[in-house]
């Protein structure tokens, strides 16, 4: 009888496209729900709060897609960017303190001005921290993962949090630690604090901003926590046919630059991740036909003492969106272009005038920055749809007697 397969769940990062995540985990705990279930939650940036708030919520299955979806739908941009309850004089001042300062040797900082403080509520009082402790000691999963640059020296640290305690044996890559940790509001802050926009987060004595710099998908610490089988949401939309290269008519705005870059940095990895997976999965099975069925077991005696992890075949299921994300928010912001309302308070008509500028409406950083009950919703309903057109593959993923590789 073969053991029953590792599940593990790999969110990535993505600033308000995660709504899209929880899209995905609503039709899973609402829809297909035989036999889904996750042994291992690993996540990055936006998918590191996901990975949290299920860890947190794992003795609830039932209601967990539907949680998460109403803290999305809730968010607005006044509360996210700190404008609800602000006036024209508290903003003003504000932004007079950050220039003015020079107590501060590191200077003013953007947040001075524009704290996402709705996020960082949502985290820290939505989510009850110790209920991770308490569900790993239940078995309802196995181990939590969160990826986070620290800023000192650039390097991925990889937060870890196992039933049994300690580490696994880890990657040799020195530009990646794992660190055994009790996993805290600020390790979920700390993965999700995009550079120049949230403030970094201090664990200890270190500096810590977004995971997606160095890991933006967490494959790798899914497969040292001995996932079998590794379910991958990914943010990136992957047409079919590649679009053709279109011709730049003036030089490209600092919003436009901002929005390519944000796309280069947090989803160029993941198709590399995936790639290097299955040439893996190729090199096994192609061993076992050259070598015989005992290839596998004769070649991890071998390498044992080197890797301090034996290779295995592992499955895989990519689940992205049909659209790319980009194009719903540009959608939803001209829709959007409409007079401002001039009775409503100073600061939330100077957002509301910012959403409809180009900072905005360059779309591919729009996507990142609208985390908006609206914008939230469309991603929601398009990950319950996507997810829907492969609920065979789901059903068949999550299967204990399906074949593993």
């Amino acid at each position: 009888m073969n053991p029953v397969p590792r599940i593990a769940l790999v969110c990535s990062g993505g600033g308000a496209r995660g709504a899209y995540e929880a899209g995905v985990i609503r039709y899973l705990r609402e829809e297909l729900k035989a036999n889904v279930r996750f042994d291992i939650l690993c996540g990055t940036s936006v998918g590191a709060m996901t990975a949290c708030f299920l860890a947190t919520t794992m003795d609830q299955p039932q209601t967990q897609g539907r949680e998460l979806a109403e803290v999305w739908q809730s968010l607005s941009l006044e509360r996210v960017f700190k404008v609800e309850g602000e006036d024209l004089f508290t903003i003003t001042r504000k932004m007079w303190h950050a220039a003015r300062n020079t107590e501060r040797p590191d200077g003013w900082r953007i947040y001075d001005v524009l704290h996402p403080e709705a996020l960082e509520e949502m985290v820290r009082t939505r989510m009850s921290w110790p209920r991770i402790s308490a569900n790993l000691a239940k078995g309802l999963f196995s181990a939590l993962s969160v990826t986070a640059t620290r800023i000192n020296d650039g390097r991925a640290v990889v937060f870890v949090q196992r039933k049994e305690g300690g580490l696994p044996a880890w990657s040799k890559d020195p530009s990646t630690e794992a660190r055994e940790t009790i996993m805290g509001p600020e390790h979920a802050l700390a993965s999700g604090a995009i550079p120049l926009l949230f403030r970094s987060v201090r664990i200890g004595d270190e500096f810590f901003c977004d995971g997606f710099i160095r890991q933006n998908t967490p494959l790798s610490p899914a497969l040292r926590l001995g996932a079998d089988r590794v379910l991958i949401l990914t943010l990136k939309h992957k047409p079919g046919v590649p679009e053709p290269v279109r011709p730049m008519r003036a030089t490209p705005s600092t919003p436009l630059l901002v929005g390519k870059v944000l796309n280069a940095l947090m989803l160029d990895h993941t198709e590399y991740d995936l790639e290097r997976l299955r040439r893996f999965n190729g090199m096994l099975e192609a061993g076992e036909k050259a070598f015989g069925p005992d290839f596998l077991a004769r070649m991890n005696e071998a390498v044992k003492a080197l890797r301090g992890q034996p290779y295995r075949h592992v499955r895989e299921l990519v689940i992205r969106p049909s659209r790319d994300l980009s194009e719903i928010a540009g959608e939803l912001l001209k829709k959007r272009k409409m007079p401002v309302d001039e009775t409503a308070p100073a600061p939330t008509r100077w957002l509301h005038r910012l959403t409809q500028s180009q900072l905005f409406t360059q779309a591919d950083l729009a996507s990142y920055l609208l985390f908006d009950g609206q914008y939230a919703r469309e991603l929601i309903q398009m990950g319950m749809d996507d997810s829907h057109a492969r609920r065979d593959q789901l059903r068949s993923f999550f299967d204990p007697d399906a074949r593993a590789a």
